[in-house]
């Protein structure tokens, strides 16, 4: 027990071994997704514009697995939290479809741009920049940022289920209920729910196991193998391009990886500490700085492997929601990154309908915030219902943030509460703005 208070900030007055490794494997089952998505998604990068400019899927797999274990053991030997890391949804999009496709880099350079964002990110994590920023913002609105992440994470939940789909005329709509995707998925949903509601121990890792089982006699739960040994990242690990980093488009592509990085990050350390206990009632969070400096040199090892960002998960949520509270929670999701590099055919076999519905019933459990915000003040409520409305509806945790912040700001100003105003929201109000702007010209 010494050494585990030592390595992980491990009490044993307050936490329970058994219950910090069913959460870090609770988090990882449900954020393990991103082993097939990442590699996927840079896949787009050779079938669009060529193969000569794609990135190999096998490399991108194993650097994605080794951004997720490096990132994630920071977190738990040195921030000692329940958070797992691994490259980011969203940020793996602007590199592949925006700076390769869009802009017409390579590769090459927007692993330059995040390398360079990370360091970026050392120095003010050092500086304790970052916290102060954290620091600065109005309570409510950090209030506002867990709801808003408790509804994007259902709704990504949702969509993966395929629960909820797309549609040409009303965006998203509803699936079909005949799809047997959908319907293990609503079957998780209800064995889930009833173990959550009964109070079962690990009832949200019991829901994906049992999920993952049924799916079996209904085909959708495949497991291809057993043992393999992990791909060579030799062909994208240490690639960057050197010639184009005094440009101005490097500029904005760094400044833009950065602004949604600090923020995403931001958002799913507050909403997940306010969901934990672990902030102050001044709106703190404990051991801040040591949380984004995991994050900082994950970034700049995961741009030195071969991939995008890496960024704290909001699936760490599910961890937290089961009892996760120390960094034990993250080593255990770092180990079972480990283990994918080796036997990734039996981690990958859990569908997303098995892990869809947990997403979703987290969403509940991060929604409680919602109760201590005030609502009959509007120069609170307004930006608060923005900051929540628009994470899920532009798919966005950072720009849900930016807006809000810039609503309150300027409502504050019409009202003329110039005491809840202070220079670094000013300041951040303008630079989110400006980067509004900058955003027109990619």
């Amino acid at each position: 027990m010494n050494l585990l208070t030592t390595l992980f900030g491990f009490d044993p007055s307050k936490h329970n071994v058994k219950t910090e490794i069913i959460a870090g494997v609770t988090t990882f089952l449900t954020m393990a997704y991103i082993l097939v998505v990442n590699p996927s998604m840079f896949a787009d990068l050779g079938n669009i514009l060529g193969e000569e400019f794609g990135m190999p899927t096998d490399a991108v797999f194993t650097a994605t697995a080794l951004a997720a274990i490096v990132g994630t053991l920071i977190m738990a030997f040195y921030a000692k939290k329940p958070f797992g890391l691994a490259p980011g949804m969203g940020l793996n999009a602007f590199f592949v479809y925006n700076v390769c496709i869009g802009m017409g880099y390579s590769w090459q350079f927007a692993l330059t741009a995040i390398l360079i964002e990370g360091i970026i990110f050392i120095i003010l994590s050092a500086s304790n920049m970052r916290e102060y920023i954290v620091n600065a913002f109005p309570l409510g609105l950090k209030q506002a940022i867990g709801v808003g992440i408790g509804l994007y994470i259902a709704f990504i939940g949702l969509q993966n289920s395929d629960i909820v789909v797309p549609n040409e005329t009303t965006s998203v709509t509803l699936g079909k209920f005949n799809d047997p995707k959908v319907i293990l998925a609503i079957i998780g949903l209800l064995v889930t729910s009833a173990l959550v509601v009964r109070k079962v121990k690990g009832g949200l890792l019991i829901g994906i196991l049992i999920t993952t089982l049924i799916g079996i006699p209904m085909g959708i739960t495949h497991m291809d193998g057993f043992a393999n040994l992990p791909p060579s990242i030799d062909p994208i690990c240490w690639q960057f391009n050197w010639k184009d980093v005094f440009t101005f488009d490097m500029l904005i592509v760094v400044f833009t990886f950065l602004f949604m990085d600090m923020f995403d990050t931001m958002g799913t350390v507050v909403g997940v500490s306010v969901k934990a206990g672990m902030i102050d009632k001044e709106g703190k969070v404990d051991g801040l700085s040591k949380i984004f400096m995991a994050d900082a040199i994950a970034t700049t090892a995961g741009a030195c492997f071969g991939t995008n960002t890496t960024t704290t998960y909001i699936e760490s949520s599910a961890g937290v929601a089961v009892g996760g509270r120390t960094g034990l929670t993250a080593f255990t999701i770092a180990a079972c990154f480990i283990l994918t590099l080796f036997f990734s055919p039996i981690f990958l076999a859990v569908p997303s309908a098995a892990t869809g519905p947990v997403l979703a019933i987290v969403g509940v459990m991060m929604c409680t915030p919602v109760c201590e915000i005030d609502w009959k003040e509007f120069t609170e409520a307004i930006p608060a219902f923005f900051t929540m409305l628009l994470m899920p509806l532009a798919y966005s945790i950072s720009d849900g943030i930016m807006i809000g912040l810039i609503i309150y700001v300027f409502l504050n100003l019409i009202a003329g509460k110039f005491k809840k105003l202070n220079i670094t929201l000013y300041v951040l109000a303008i630079l989110f703005i400006v980067y509004y702007i900058a955003m027109l010209y990619i």
